[in-house]
């Protein structure tokens, strides 16, 4: 179809769409969905080839986190029976990295509940990624330790570290229904802080928290102009015990279709397939990998994920390869200019190209989502982490 051919088209020109053909590409009918993934498909494939990065993360210190972000099972008044503990010792952190390296992750993520480190536990961690680095050699490391402030990026990026998250999870219009402890501005300022320090930004979003599809198109260009050398695609898990336990508003067709919509926003962008994937796109997991170049392997920050092994079959399965630790995630305009770490994620119609909806279906696709049939959430697939980190069990890499 023309919307889709023009969309392929400018990610291969890496030229940014209209907010129309954004939306449009949310509301394509369940039958063109194939097409939709094809054509996201060639720009992923331009840029990344059949390259699959794998990340694993570390969760420092979890829960007991004084911020009150909706969707989040480590929030303050969170009832969600999660593990919580205060921070591993470098060793111990330095030692789950391991596991997810030997799995074949090529960056380890150290997450880090709170509004933002001190400068003790700016040490901390500096300590970690040092002695992770020691011990694994050419891993990359990113931090992701909330709000940070002044010369706390300089003082993470000369400890080693290549790179810092920060998520921007939904749009600034919708920002304050989700958190009111911080502000949208506030993680701007901390990606731009990270940037700042010649660490490689990572921020993405949370989808499935009730938004519009106008919402997602305007955190995703939001990102594009933010610039971040990953964009992490999270799904909401809606833990039972947190504000946002009833939201199960996604089905694998959205899924693909928001992550389609990333693609062709952020063509040339490290686009990560993050926390959710097992539990809302489930078995139709192999088709995102021909969207996004990136995923998490095993477990997340406080829930699990599947299997370690089947993460790495269903991608050999698929017909795509692990990237290995000497190749360089990012093409060379965006290597060259500095983004990449060392070796461094509902109706077209008749609408076309740029043509912008109008009327009823304009009014259709802005609205939020319709809640899921209460049988259709997947509650069974919401696991609380019980291993790894913080836990004498082995981590599941």
């Amino acid at each position: 179809m023309d919307l889709l051919n023009t969309l392929a088209d400018k990610g291969l020109r890496r030229e940014l769409p209209t907010r129309e053909e954004a939306l449009a590409v949310l509301a394509t009918p369940d039958d063109d969905l194939l097409d939709v993934v094809a054509a996201a498909g060639k720009v992923r494939r331009q840029w990344f080839g059949r390259r699959v990065k794998l990340n694993y993360l570390v969760n420092l210190k979890s829960g007991l986190c004084p911020e009150d972000c909706s969707y989040c099972s480590q929030r303050l008044g969170s009832k969600a029976e999660i593990l919580k503990y205060t921070w591993l010792k470098p060793d111990e952190a330095s030692k789950a990295a391991a596991a997810g390296v030997a799995g074949g992750a090529k960056r380890v993520c150290l997450v880090a509940s709170g509004r933002g480190p001190t400068d003790r536990d700016v040490d901390r961690v500096s300590q970690t990624i040092e002695a992770i680095k020691e011990q694994n050699e050419g891993v990359e490391v990113c931090a992701c330790l909330g709000l940070l402030s002044d010369g706390q990026a300089g003082r993470l990026r000369s400890a080693g570290a290549d790179a810092y998250n920060h998520n921007l999870n939904t749009s600034e219009g919708t920002y304050g229904e989700i958190t009111t402890t911080h502000t949208y501005a506030d993680r701007v300022e901390t990606v731009h802080q990270a940037q700042a320090a010649g660490l490689s930004a990572c921020s993405g979003l949370i989808a499935g928290m009730g938004e519009s599809d106008s919402d997602l198109v305007d955190v995703v260009f939001a990102l594009r102009e933010l610039d971040p050398d990953s964009v992490p695609v999270n799904f909401l898990i809606p833990f039972e015990g947190t504000p946002l336990a009833k939201e199960w508003n996604l089905t694998p067709q959205r899924c693909l279709r928001i992550l389609a919509m990333v693609r062709f926003v952020c063509p040339d962008v490290e686009v990560r397939l993050a926390g959710g994937r097992e539990v809302h796109l489930r078995s139709m997991q192999p088709l995102a990998l021909h969207l996004v170049n990136s995923i998490f392997l095993g477990d997340y920050l406080t829930s699990e994920g599947q299997a370690g092994q089947t993460d790495l079959d269903m991608i050999a399965d698929a017909g795509f390869e692990v990237e290995g630790a000497g190749t360089t995630t990012l093409p060379r305009h965006r290597a060259d200019a500095g983004g990449s770490c060392g070796s461094q994620a509902d109706e077209c119609g008749s609408h076309s190209g740029g043509c912008a909806p109008c009327g009823d279906e304009a009014q259709a696709q802005a609205a939020p989502a319709e809640p899921l049939e209460a049988s259709a959430a997947r509650t069974d697939l919401v696991t609380v982490r019980r291993r790894g980190a913080g836990t004498d069990l082995a981590p599941n890499a």
